[in-house]
């Protein structure tokens, strides 16, 4: 597991810090545990604060990437899973990044980074940790492992490391990631926690098989 880091509060109960703009759909709450403001990440949703406020999500197969620069203190978290491939498709996986199955990872990874982007940050100054994939489902046995590779290949080719990450294996995951300071703490839970979580990604690939299929779908800013 991950060291924990000190977490130093440098905003008390004050006022919530605005939304940057575009994030005005993501949940946001103060937490009364760790003092702080939070938001909390859906599947397919990603966020990114200039505020230093905690980012939450429960991954169970699908992926989280906590990127946060190191020199301006901000950062952000998103939240993906990458379709389930079906049979007759003829490309090999992978091979072909425009592919409807790995578009859903492309478009997490981009919009998140771009945003930072946007924000001042330069690609040197970013530091990447990784969490979930956890094959929680049995009928979708390969789903958390095939998001595992596509995020590294991804990086990879961004030309860009891991600095930490706690991926795979049979657990799902509860992520706290605080953007200002780096730190993360990960909760990992047994299948009989899991049923909400299960049952929110299985909703989240149908959506996301319809979509598939349909080349006319393009995603957007």
């Amino acid at each position: 597991m991950h060291k924990q880091h000190k977490i130093h509060h440098h905003h008390h109960h004050g006022k919530q810090p605005s939304a940057e703009s575009g994030f005005d759909h993501v949940n946001r709450y103060y937490d009364k545990n760790l003092e702080t403001w939070a938001a909390k990440i859906l599947p397919g949703e990603f966020y990114v604060t200039a505020h230093g406020e905690m980012i939450a999500t429960v991954l169970g197969s699908c992926i989280s990437a906590c990127i946060r620069d190191t020199k301006l203190g901000i950062g952000g978290m998103n939240h993906f899973m990458l379709p389930v491939q079906n049979e007759h498709s003829s490309a090999q996986w992978g091979s072909d990044p425009n592919t409807a199955e790995t578009r859903y990872g492309n478009w997490a990874m981009e919009h998140l980074l771009n945003t930072l982007y946007k924000m001042g940050s330069r690609k040197q100054d970013l530091e990447v940790k990784l969490f979930g994939g956890g094959q929680v489902m049995a009928a979708l046995s390969d789903v958390g492992q095939r998001n595992i590779l596509f995020v590294y290949d991804y990086l990879r080719k961004e030309g860009m490391k891991v600095s930490a990450a706690d991926v795979g294996d049979i657990f799902s995951r509860k992520v706290l990631f605080f953007p200002d300071t780096g730190a993360v703490k990960v909760r990992r839970m047994t299948t009989t926690r899991n049923d909400t979580i299960i049952q929110r990604e299985k909703g989240y690939m149908e959506s996301i098989q319809q979509h598939k299929d349909d080349s006319d779908i393009e995603l957007f800013d």
